[in-house]
């Protein structure tokens, strides 16, 4: 008969090759499911090596997107065990939380029906997967608190930031036991922990940020004990905790985020990004057939790719691992011989040139300035004051002194919020004028040119400009970035296509004779799994 799930455990510590029956236990952690060793097979487990390499996995939706994806899943990390100390940190499957996030904008508009819907389509996925992975019942634990705090939305008609995380979690909260009840049902030692007690960031829910030194107390006193006695963490990405307990997530995508803090929090050896491509590429291979996948590329570099549009990776990912030197892979769940792409310090010894191209389509220009605003102190600080506030990444910036007049380059998805907020800020200062002092451009693209010097090569740049040129590209803006590793170009939205194309034609990025660069898989997509494309919580 199967065992009842108990969402308030969720160690797994059965010995390999053994046929021993899951067990329920009363850890803290909830959990699908559980089996504990006797202590003597605890401590016969202890390792006997404490000095063996401590790697960091994260696993995005696409990679657990089903029950053959978590099988691969547990297989990879079953052999990396063998030889290093394993967290494994866990994205929802693929497709979950653009769900829970539907139903929470379904609850705001009071519909029942559709919250009902959704629901009991993510129930009877979830207990299939269970059902085809491991031999305990489904937990209804997380569907009734969905719903519960779908249910509180309608009554009171408004969706609260705070209960945005809560319910746009709960796909985490599910996939993360799965996974740890799979690795010990193949022998693989293994405890589910929610990162809300290890992840302690500040209360800016929908976007928080961690706060390093408690996260790294908290993670030392959790994660090392289970590391000691050989048990795989398996932590639930996305999310963390403000210092009153209430759980915060990090952002869209912020899966990968989670990976590098835990992994600066522990001094890991290596952080590795599995996901559904071979690494980073020099290019879109939708738009350019002949794409590579980079072998090696410096923080810097793969930083500024993140940042202006290259979608493996999330903006904010590197900044931990950056802060203590620890090197990070992108590799391939379904294609696990490959080695991927290596982001290390410097990158390699004889890197040169230009490294890969990547855009940003949908971004929106932001002007600020004119007459009416000539004579008004200080309107650049205030429009950045402004700007931080709202937490708005500035891509590129330009100004002009002589109507004190500053140009903003945004993405397209904070122009909303930025744009109300510098209205805001000068509505007094504007308050006579009729004229539109805060204007949006939403029809232009930023185009990024990265390479390990691209400043210090003027020769470079002429190409670039010459090639832009001979496709008739129009360029609005350019700028370099403060890493020197990037050019960025403002040029309209229907020729970015045209722009990366040109450019990437220009440096010969797709010539496989370069010894940086390995081919990349036929089937490879610049772009994240399957639900970041939506922006899904990975």
């Amino acid at each position: 008969m199967r065992s009842k799930i108990n969402t308030e455990s969720s160690k797994h510590t059965r010995p390999r090759h053994t046929q021993r029956d899951l067990r329920t236990t009363s850890a803290k952690a909830s959990g699908f499911g559980s089996a504990r060793l006797s202590s003597s097979d605890t401590q016969a487990q202890l390792r006997k090596n404490v000095n063996r390499p401590l790697q960091i996995m994260k696993f995005g939706g696409t990679s657990v997107g089903d029950e053959s994806c978590i099988r691969k899943v547990a297989d990879i990390v079953r052999a990396a065990s063998a030889e290093n100390d394993i967290v494994v940190v866990v994205s929802a499957m693929s497709g979950v939380t653009n769900k829970l996030i539907e139903a929470a904008l379904e609850s705001e508009a009071g519909n029942c029906g559709a919250i009902d819907r959704i629901f009991t389509e993510l129930r009877y996925r979830h207990e299939t997967t269970v059902d085809a992975l491991i031999q305990c019942d489904a937990d209804r634990k997380y569907f009734e608190d969905g719903e519960r705090l779908c249910k509180g939305t309608m009554l009171i008609g408004e969706l609260t930031p705070r209960t945005r995380d809560a319910i746009s979690s709960l796909g985490e909260r599910l996939s993360a036991p799965l996974l740890a009840a799979v690795l010990a049902e193949i022998g693989v030692a293994s405890e589910s922990i929610e990162a809300t007690k290890l992840l302690v960031t500040d209360s800016y829910y929908g976007g928080a940020e961690p706060w390093m030194d408690l996260t790294r107390e908290a993670c030392q006193a959790r994660l090392t004990p289970l590391l000691q006695q050989g048990i795989v963490p398996v932590v639930t990405g996305f999310i963390g905790a403000n210092e009153e307990g209430m759980l915060t997530t990090l952002g869209r995508g912020g899966s990968d985020y989670s990976a590098t803090i835990l992994g600066a929090a522990v001094d890991a050896d290596e952080v590795i990004i599995w996901t559904d491509v071979d690494g980073l590429l020099t290019c879109d291979p939708r738009l350019v057939p002949d794409a590579c996948t980079i072998a090696e590329i410096s923080y810097l570099e793969a930083a500024d790719l993140a940042y202006f549009g290259a979608k493996v990776l999330h903006p904010k990912t590197l900044r931990p691992v950056m802060q203590r030197g620890i090197p990070l892979r992108i590799r391939n769940t379904f294609e696990p011989e490959n080695p991927g792409t290596k982001i290390t310090p410097s990158g390699p010894e004889s890197a040169s040139g230009v490294t890969a191209i990547t855009a940003i389509a949908d971004a929106g220009m932001i002007a600020v300035g004119g007459r009416g605003l000539a004579e008004v102190q200080d309107v650049l600080g205030r429009t950045f004051v402004t700007v931080a506030g709202v937490r708005a990444d500035v891509l590129m910036i330009s100004q002009s002194s002589s109507q004190n007049e500053v140009c903003l380059v945004v993405s397209a998805a904070v122009v909303k919020r930025t744009i109300e907020a510098l209205r805001h800020e000068f509505a007094h200062d504007l308050v006579h004028e009729t004229a539109e002092h805060i204007a949006l451009d939403s029809t232009v693209a930023v185009v990024t040119v990265v390479g390990p010097n691209v400043r210090g090569m003027s020769k470079m740049v002429g190409r670039a400009f010459a090639a832009l040129g001979r496709h008739n590209v129009n360029i609005i803006a350019s700028a370099y970035g403060a890493s020197k590793c990037n050019l960025s170009f403002v040029v309209p939205r229907k020729n970015a296509d045209a722009a990366l194309i040109a450019i990437h034609q220009e440096f010969q990025l797709g010539a496989l004779t370069s010894p940086l660069l390995a081919t990349a898989s036929t089937d490879a997509v610049w772009c994240y799994e399957s639900e970041r494309e939506t922006a899904e919580a990975d």
